[in-house]
């Protein structure tokens, strides 16, 4: 791939640490979003070290390393990572522990972003939905078991100063909203022991207090934060509060990603039209059964988990990487399968994680990989 940006930007003369990069990148794609099987981390490196300079690359292997010790870069910034399981030796007997030792000895960082990058409604498959010109997109798959209430009970004169703790901590967003919450005000009743310091009351008398019931949703992952935020800023010496676990899908959190082309186009036009985005010298694709089509579902890398649910959404095209034979023939003739290969539909993740480091971090050396580490060749 020819990248879109190959600007390399001066050092930061703030000496600005790997930590810092890291912790804009676990922002937009929470490492608790990824897989079970993934290792989207640190996989090795200081995170207190002052960065040369950025390399960002789709995969990490030796090649990758070498091209960031002469680009004078001690960051790698990967999609995928190198380990996905734990390394009982670091002999060099695969090309996983070579390239780990070589960046351990040469001081570069190694950092993936990977399957929770693919599950953010702002990520790997919104980058796909662009390149094809897909609008009215949303996530194919939505994710249940992230979000939790939490409810509490704030004297009426503090209830917009705890509201705004909690959404500054993260709390109260909802798709295209935040700040959201509801309130109900009601009479909360406790009585004081001798050893309580009461925001009002006396001790040892039962008392009233007009109060408000505040209710917020809050990404289970920010829970602890959020909790904090509500202590913090709250009156009471004892704070009342409960969360529950809710089963609520999470619109912006899940796999793949469905949206419309503006006008419909011939099956054919659009296979053409995958060919000329994604630079593709062949599509594996299904028995062309319809016409027209508009609605396309996409799934960056590995996607055939999710046919069931392209064909549920109504989609016309499902557009992947790596379907096995067998599984082409659950098309069934009521979509159309185009295989675009893993990597191919990948690659342009690299301008992804430039656009939004550069957004963030400034004058900041950023560089694209230039290595195609595409191990499937085509004769």
């Amino acid at each position: 791939m020819t990248p879109k940006f190959n600007q390399v930007l001066e050092p930061n003369p703030e000496h600005m640490q790997i930590s810092e990069v890291i912790g804009h990148l676990n922002q937009w794609a929470p490492p608790a979003y990824q897989e079970s099987y993934d290792n989207s981390r640190l996989i090795v490196g200081d995170a207190h070290t002052a960065i040369t300079g950025i390399l960002i690359s789709l995969d990490c292997t030796e090649a990758v390393v070498e091209e960031a010790i002469t680009k004078g870069c001690n960051l790698i910034v990967s999609h995928h990572p190198i380990v996905f399981s734990g390394l009982k030796s670091l002999t060099g007997k695969n090309y996983v522990e070579r390239t780990v030792i070589k960046a351990i000895k040469n001081d570069i960082a190694l950092f993936s972003i990977h399957t929770n990058l693919d599950n953010v409604h702002t990520g790997v498959n919104k980058k796909i939905c662009d390149l094809i010109g897909l609008n009215q997109t949303r996530i194919l798959a939505p994710k249940s078991g992230l979000l939790t209430k939490l409810t509490s009970f704030v004297p009426l004169d503090h209830r917009e100063a705890v509201l705004q703790a909690l959404y500054l901590a993260g709390a109260g967003s909802i798709g295209n909203y935040d700040q959201c919450s509801f309130t109900v005000e009601g009479t909360g009743t406790f009585r004081p022991n001798a050893s309580a310091n009461p925001y009002s009351g006396q001790a040892g008398e039962v008392s009233t207090a007009a109060e408000s019931r505040i209710e917020v949703l809050l990404p289970r992952h920010l829970q602890s934060q959020i909790v904090r935020a509500l202590q913090k800023s709250h009156p009471y010496e004892e704070v009342a509060y409960y969360l529950t676990e809710l089963s609520n899908t999470h619109q912006e959190v899940g796999s793949g990603m469905i949206g419309q082309l503006t006008e419909p186009m011939s099956s054919t036009a659009f296979l053409q039209h995958l060919k000329d985005t994604f630079h593709l010298s062949v599509i594996k694709h299904t028995a062309i059964h319809r016409d027209q089509i508009q609605k396309i579902a996409v799934c960056g890398g590995a996607g055939s988990f999710l046919l069931r649910s392209a064909k549920s959404a109504g989609a016309d095209v499902f557009v992947t990487g790596d379907f096995k034979y067998h599984e082409f023939f659950d098309a069934e003739d009521s979509i159309l399968i185009a295989d675009i290969g893993h990597y191919e539909s990948e690659v342009f993740t690299k301008e992804l994680i430039y656009d939004f480091l550069i957004e963030k971090l400034g004058n900041i050396a950023l560089n694209f990989s230039e290595e195609n580490t595409n191990p499937v060749k085509y004769f």
